[in-house]
Formats: structure tokens, sequence, C-alpha cells
């Protein structure tokens, strides 16, 4: 089953397989900073009445993680759409 958009009561459509994402951890609470945490990948999906978009079919484990050697190096290599600042 498709994801649907509520508002616009339509199924959202591909439109891009293998979209990459960060996510971030916080750092500090006062003032709220945010660092690299995990990079992910997913499939962007976007509803074609209102434009918003979602990331779905995110697998269950990271890519690479922010402790690993290589993680700075495949975040440059696949440009991450966005990181998600939130826990």
């Amino acid at each position: 089953m498709k994801p649907v958009c509520v508002p616009c009561k339509l199924f959202y459509q591909p439109k891009k397989n293998g979209t990459y994402f960060e996510e971030g951890m916080p750092v500090n609470e006062h003032p709220p900073t945010w660092s690299s945490y995990k990079l992910w990948v997913g499939d962007l999906w976007e509803c074609a009445g209102c434009g918003a978009q979602i990331i779905v079919g995110v697998a269950t484990e990271p890519v690479a993680e922010h402790y690993q050697p290589k993680y700075k190096s495949l975040v440059a290599k696949t440009n991450p759409l966005l990181r998600v600042d939130d826990c």
C-alpha cells in the first residue's frame, strides 16, 4: 500500500529511490545544538496534490555512524538531502 496524503486524499508517488539523509544527535540543550549521528538511505515520495514529501522504506540499520572512520567521506559522497534534528 502506498502512503496517503491525508489533506489531499491522494496516494504519494515515488520521486527518488536511494535518497540519503542524516540523523542528528543533540550536543547541548541550551542553546540547542546538534551534530551528525547516522547516515540513512530511503525512498523519497511526493504528493502530487500539495507537493509534501516523505521518506519511507528506510532500512533497519544505518549506512554508517558518526564514529566510523568512513563516515565523513560517505556523507560527502552521498550528499544527504537533509538532516533530521529531532529525538
